[in-house]
């Protein structure tokens, strides 16, 4: 365009015809996505971005998950556009001044001009130069632009009658050109792109000058230079019925270019129903010979075109066609449209609802994309599957929920149709992680509602809880709801000794294969102290004593393994006794072979949590330092790993037994204190290390410092206070040799380390005992739950899924607490002392939480009655001391008739709500 910004009187000539039209109404036809063969960014969906930046295996990235259709403005798609047209005018010979002074030839001063052309006397007006002169003409424009200007309108028409005649056809000027024809101007000139005069007769939708041209011979199937279109792709493509009529009756090929772009395809773009019917009525063919090529068809689905559609598959477009690198159907652009009843009218005459594009996307989802719920509703009557996955993994519900605007009718719809809502793709993503991604809370309610599983993890190991605390922290509250409301009033009043009280452990168990899931979830997220809900409290002392005998199990197999272990140790290195110790060989080595093949199970079972544990490398220490010592005969370097297995050994026993409830707290303690302590001497070593150092240095004949590394470990036992004063200073037999600053060095470590230091580190443990004390309700849970929730991911994993079935099912029953549909909630009575399946502190802990329920909705039901009674305000509203204790008396038994009749209709809500609970499963 940067002649335009040379030419002033070419900028003038277009912004004046700009002015001067008018815009038609199909002009501009404003619809998503009917470029089919846009590969650009923006075209259809899904997660390309988040596959590497956030979420397979990043919990802290904040972006959302975006799902993208293509929405583009279709305007009248002319095969150029008027920019183009004008610029090659603008290249011929005085076709700037041509197309400058023939656009203002109006009225008078047109008749004046054509007059006097035609009163030339010559018969036939002089042609225009060949193209290679126009070319060099074209080069030395700027130099005869001062002569062409001054030329009269006459002289312009007779110097240059194939300019004109070009330029007028396009600018629609009739009389012109029957002037120009009538002095015989050349009916096949061309402009630099090789259009003709009928080529811009057609664009300019001009009937009236197309018939002048075909009286003079032109040849309406003449194609451009670069074999674009014809006179008749131009025709379709301006909509106007009239000229393609026209042009039909004077013999076009109505299939020219048929391979690529025909007229009739133009016709369809354009959205001309007259000129569609008309060029199927010539003969025009609805369908491309190249397979994977754009048809009519497919564009009057993606533009929704119906009238358009029926008529392409009345003269047999074909349904099956695929088009373009993303092989779309016209069934897939139809849906992605939204367009429902051309999504019926490709359905009635045979389009495969189950055909995928080039990603595996069938049209539900990108119906569902295109948040076209009418359409939906058509695919799914006439038999669409709703779990259709496509190459990522990703059902119709996944797109659903990441639509702000109609994602929860989508979802409703998809989900009442047989949607799997814990579906995963091959990122492990479900719906609702997608859900939670994009902050769309009211879609998690839904898919929470509907059973979705927030422990289903990513293959990152994200769950979707996670997502849910980070992205949509106001769904927690209704989720705490939940866990309320699953422990309700089942029978009788509370206060009534036959009280029953239902406590529904569904919400906690929202799927997979184990129970304790959720639990293990709540720690992970930061909401460990959920635990404390009587609900999930009494649903883990529960599956512990449905869990304990495998935990019972392992406990054993350490014990006998210690066991023998420690004799085998006692009576090959201690005692030396040949022939037990042969008995004991074969004992340790099958308890050590199998303790190898535990922590292998271990690994396979999951090797990212496995090599976190240091109690795992603890026990491969143990594996490893029994192979040591079953070697035989014995050698002296095994008395090494003899001393430090059976050390080892028995800090492993001390850890299974510290799993144990009773004793989890002592254990976690000295865990936690010696944690801290090493970081504690790590941070204070340097200060060590000085020290010792500097008595190596002042007491050489100490037998103590004549090494370095043994001089470091008599510092650090000197910490404890074994500081041996006397011994070091007194000793007749090595005498001091450095005195003042050996002992100014000894006062200092006293006071630095023996004092400071020791009494910071006893400080230090106290305070984290203290700490471990207060917490140690909810650490108990908290271990309880990861030790519940190992023991069952173990019983659990798919490798035992190939043991012997009988045993695995029976093992695999006696872990669940809870038996689906039937056996989902226990019936616990607060007020009967031969109560004892929950600790009396559980049971009272639920009877407080329904007890608080109630008095709040009597408090509510209260209010709400005095505020919507007129007369009983007015009464309390009463300041008459004489009627005070009435008004008193009188409000006492109003509260009280409420009261009755509020718990009444509970009892009822409850049992009504027990029964379809029942009926239901």
């Amino acid at each position: 365009m940067s002649i335009l910004r040379k030419k002033p009187l070419l900028r003038r000539f277009l912004s004046s015809r700009i002015s001067q039209e008018e815009p038609k109404a199909e002009d501009t036809v404003a619809t998503p996505s009917i470029v089919i063969h846009d590969t650009g960014n923006n075209e259809l969906i899904w997660m390309n971005d988040i596959e590497e930046n956030i979420s397979v295996t990043s919990e802290d990235s904040n972006e959302s998950i975006a799902f993208h259709i293509r929405e583009k403005q279709i305007t009248n798609q002319q095969p150029w556009n008027k920019e183009e047209i004008v610029f090659a005018l603008s290249n011929l010979p005085a076709g700037e001044h041509a197309l400058g002074v023939i656009s203002t030839l109006q009225g008078d001063v047109l008749r004046k001009a054509l007059d006097e052309f035609l009163s030339i006397a010559c018969n036939e007006v002089k042609r225009d130069v060949p193209k290679a002169s126009m070319q060099s003409f074209a080069n030395g424009r700027v130099q005869h632009t001062l002569l062409i200007t001054n030329v009269s309108v006459p002289q312009l028409f007779v110097r240059w009658p194939s300019t004109c005649l070009l330029v007028s056809c396009f600018l629609g000027q009739v009389e012109v050109v029957k002037a120009l024809l009538s002095k015989n101007a050349n009916v096949s000139a061309r402009d630099s792109d090789g259009r003709t005069p009928l080529h811009l007769a057609a664009c300019a939708a001009s009937v009236k000058i197309i018939e002048e041209l075909l009286k003079f011979g032109a040849n309406p199937c003449e194609w451009d230079f670069n074999k674009t279109c014809t006179p008749l792709h131009c025709a379709a493509a301006t909509g106007d019925i009239a000229t393609v009529k026209c042009l039909i009756k004077s013999r076009a090929d109505v299939n020219a270019g048929l391979s690529g772009k025909s007229p009739l395809y133009y016709a369809v773009l354009s959205n001309a129903e007259d000129c569609v019917e008309a060029l199927l009525q010539a003969g025009a063919c609805p369908n491309n010979p190249q397979v994977y090529t754009e048809t009519p068809l497919h564009v009057a689905a993606s533009l929704g075109s119906v009238t358009c559609t029926k008529l392409l598959l009345r003269y047999g477009a074909d349904v099956r066609v695929q088009s373009g690198s993303m092989r779309s159907t016209p069934l897939h652009l139809a849906a992605e449209e939204g367009s429902a009843e051309c999504t019926r009218l490709l359905i009635d005459a045979g389009a495969m609802c189950e055909a995928k594009n080039s990603r595996g996307q069938t049209p539900i989802h990108l119906a569902t994309l295109s948040q076209a719920a009418e359409t939906i509703d058509i695919l799914i009557s006439t038999g669409a599957k709703i779990n259709v996955e496509d190459n990522d993994g990703r059902t119709p519900l996944h797109a659903a929920v990441a639509k702000a605007t109609r994602g929860i009718e989508l979802v409703k719809i998809l989900i009442q149709a047989g949607g799997l809502i814990n579906s995963a793709d091959k990122f492990g993503y479900t719906p609702l992680h997608i859900a939670a991604l994009n902050e769309s809370s009211s879609t998690v309610i839904i898919l929470l509602s509907k059973g979705a599983d927030v422990t289903a993890r990513t293959k990152g190991g994200v769950s979707a809880l996670s997502f849910i605390v980070r992205r949509t922290p106001d769904v927690l509250p209704r989720f705490i709801s939940r866990l309320d409301h699953a422990i309700s009033l089942h029978d009788h009043e509370l206060g009534d000794v036959d009280c029953e009280i239902r406590l529904d452990f569904r919400p906690l168990v929202p799927g997979g294969r184990g129970e304790a899931d959720l639990m293990l979830c709540l720690v992970e997220v930061g909401q460990r102290h959920l635990l404390k809900h009587p609900l999930c409290e009494s649903f883990l002392y529960l599956k512990w004593l449905r869990i304990r005998k495998f935990f019972l199990c392992s406990l054993i197999f350490h014990f006998i393994f210690v066991a023998f272990f420690t004799a085998y140790i006692v009576v090959t290195y201690f005692w030396n006794i040949e022939k037990l110790r042969k008995v004991l060989f074969w004992p340790v080595l099958i308890f050590t072979v199998t303790l190898a093949s535990k922590e292998f199970f271990q690994m396979a079972h999951g090797m990212s949590s496995y090599v976190k544990g240091w109690e795992n490398w603890l026990q491969w220490s143990v594996v490893l330092v029994s192979s040591i010592v079953l070697i035989t005969p014995v050698q002296n370097w095994q008395h090494h790993a003899a001393a430090l297995g059976i050390l080892l050994i028995w800090i492993e026993l001390m850890m299974v037994v510290g799993r144990f409830p009773m004793f989890g707290l002592y254990i976690q303690m000295f865990t936690q204190v010696s944690i801290n302590f090493f970081k504690f001497l790590g941070a204070y070593m340097c200060l060590i290390i000085g020290f010792s150092l500097g008595f190596c240095v002042l007491h050489k004949n100490y037998k103590s410092f004549n090494n370095p590394l043994v001089g470091l470990l008599k510092t650090i036992i000197m910490m404890s206070g074994e500081l041996e004063f006397e011994d070091v200073f007194f000793d007749e037999d090595a005498s001091i040799l450095y005195s003042g600053t050996a002992h100014l060095m000894l006062l200092s470590f006293v006071i630095l380390v023996t004092v400071i230091l020791t009494n910071l580190m006893m400080g230090l443990a106290v305070s984290d005992i203290q700490e471990l004390r207060r917490c140690a309700g909810l650490d108990r849970l908290v271990r309880r739950a990861e030790l519940v929730a190992h023991l069952e991911s173990m019983l659990f994993s798919k490798l035992l899924d190939y043991a012997p079935n009988k045993i695995m099912k029976a093992c695999r029953k006696g872990a669940l607490l809870l038996q689906p549909p039937h056996h989902c909630a226990i019936h616990i009575r607060p007020n009967d002392p031969r109560e004892k399946r929950l600790p009396r502190d559980l049971i009272k802990a639920v009877y407080r939480l329904v007890s608080e329920r109630k008095q709040n909705g009597f408090r509510r039901n209260t209010n709400t009655t005095e505020t919507n009674n007129p007369r009983l305000s007015r009464l309390y509203s009463m300041t008459s001391t004489s009627d005070n204790q009435q008004l008193n008396e009188l409000g006492a038994e109003l509260r009280k008739c409420i009261y009755n009749i509020s718990t009444h209709l509970d009892n009822l809500t409850n049992k009504v709500d027990s029964i379809a609970r029942d009926y239901g499963n």
